[in-house]
């Protein structure tokens, strides 16, 4: 049973309280469901925020963070290493906690309905079997469905345009279906679990060997593609409430290295207007399918433009996506306050199964700001020797830009902290550009990973 490594929260008296559980990343999402909530049910609201992340300080209030690969005495880390936990293993330490299940009922006694945010809804979570707790989203089973690309593709290849793909099952069924498309599939193949996200589970592959390399015969399910060279891979974030009211925030474009690794996105795509309009097209075609299996809320889908100039559907992320902070504050400045932001369409599509009468959606040619994300993952064991302190104002930036008080700034988000120990692939720190022109948001990217890079060495040190 995992232990709570740290705890700063406290429950105000005059306040309903909902709990956000999910990576730290998207605390500020938060903001906008407080906000949403206040506005619904029309009295205040705070939240306490359960995240896994592992780091040196916590410039957070109202925070819980549990991690059951933390070894600690007291409370505090005895050996600094990344903690990075697989999503389902935390919802289920965060279920199983009795000092979670003794908070959960302490806000009961207080109130007669709490809400779960989570960035995704999953199984593992069993917080919601507790009478009077509801998870604000996407029905669990259902989004793990849904999540599911198998799933995906068998349903949606006649809606829309697809990459060739065939299902393998079993290492054996990957292994003989490869071996016969290696001369006709020449570009590539790239290979999938049935769930992968950032390219954990996938690669794409020239050869036999990088199948074993990635894979090592794990006997499960796979999806297998033609890995087609494209220009673009733009993503769309909306939101679902029914078959009729799919809400668009955006289109993105993703930053992927190495084929199948996602590092960040930019905003707004530099797809055409007629691509855009298609993107949009398509992903309210997935949308409506979504609503079809009793899907409520945020999903966002992926895409490529292929050097042929044809936009191909790649996989719907049946959850809150990266980027969905980024298109919140966004949101926020290209609608005004009064207009309801993607928390507040979520809440009303899990509660109501519509939209409110005063949503409406930004303008795709008059964004108020332009901004790019990335995620420093480390590509070999590093030690860090120095800390980045944390910032929390990326709402207030994003004001500041679309007002014209700043021409530009980055902030340099979730460091770890000095003295850790990093395996190859580990999360370091995110880096989030906001500016008035590409040009600038690609300037404070560079900027933040030079920053970033002084923070640590590839000289392990084994004894501290």
């Amino acid at each position: 049973m995992s232990a709570i490594h740290f705890s700063n929260f406290r429950l105000d008296e005059d306040k309903d309280c909902f709990l956000y559980i999910g990576e730290l990343k998207n605390y500020g999402l938060n903001a906008f469901l407080k906000k949403a909530l206040t506005r619904y049910f029309n009295r205040p609201f705070q939240f306490i925020a359960i995240v896994p992340d592992v780091l040196e300080q916590y410039n957070y209030d109202n925070l819980i963070v549990i991690n059951p690969l933390v070894e600690s005495t007291d409370g505090e880390c005895v050996l600094k290493k990344s903690c990075r936990i697989n999503a389902r293993e935390f919802m289920a330490a965060v279920s199983e906690n009795p000092k979670v299940i003794s908070l959960v009922h302490q806000i009961l006694r207080r109130q007669p309905k709490l809400f779960l945010n989570m960035y995704e809804s999953l199984p593992e979570m069993s917080l919601d079997r507790i009478e009077g707790v509801t998870i604000l989203g996407p029905d669990k089973e259902i989004a793990a469905r849904s999540n599911n690309k198998a799933v995906q593709m068998s349903a949606l290849k006649e809606m829309v345009p697809v990459v060739d793909f065939k299902f393998c099952n079993g290492y054996q069924s990957l292994i003989d279906s490869t071996d016969q498309l290696w001369s006709t599939w020449t570009d590539g193949i790239f290979v999938t679990k049935e769930y992968s996200a950032a390219g954990i589970n996938s690669t794409v592959a020239s050869c036999k060997k990088d199948i074993e390399d990635k894979f090592n015969g794990d006997d499960t399910s796979y999806i297998i593609s033609r890995f087609m060279p494209h220009t673009l891979d733009p993503t769309v974030l909306a939101v679902v409430a029914n078959q009729d009211d799919v809400f668009i925030a955006g289109v993105a474009d993703q930053r992927i290295e190495d084929g199948n690794r996602f590092t960040g996105s930019t905003f707004p795509t530099t797809a055409s207007p007629e691509h855009t309009k298609e993107l949009i097209r398509h992903t309210r075609t997935v949308g409506k399918w979504l609503a079809g299996q009793g899907y409520r809320g945020i999903f966002g889908c992926d895409y490529i433009i292929t050097n042929e100039n044809e936009v191909r559907f790649l996989e719907i992320n049946a959850r809150k996506q990266g980027t969905t902070l980024e298109f919140c504050c966004t949101l926020d400045q290209a609608l005004g306050a009064d207009a309801p932001n993607l928390p507040e369409l979520e809440l009303w599509a899990v509660v109501e199964g519509i939209f409110p009468a005063n949503a409406r959606e930004m303008n795709p040619v008059l964004p108020p700001v332009h901004w790019g994300t990335y995620n420093y993952k480390i590509h070999q064991p590093v030690f860090t020797e120095t800390y980045i302190p944390q910032q929390t104002r990326e709402q207030e930036t994003f004001e500041n830009v679309a007002k014209g008080r700043l021409k530009k700034d980055y902030l340099i988000l979730e460091h770890i902290g000095t003295n850790f120990t990093l395996a190859e692939g580990a999360f370091l720190a995110r880096v989030v550009a906001v500016a008035q022109d590409r040009d600038s948001v690609d300037q404070g990217i560079v900027q933040g990973r030079k920053i970033i890079e002084l923070t640590f060495t590839t000289q392990i040190k084994t004894e501290r």
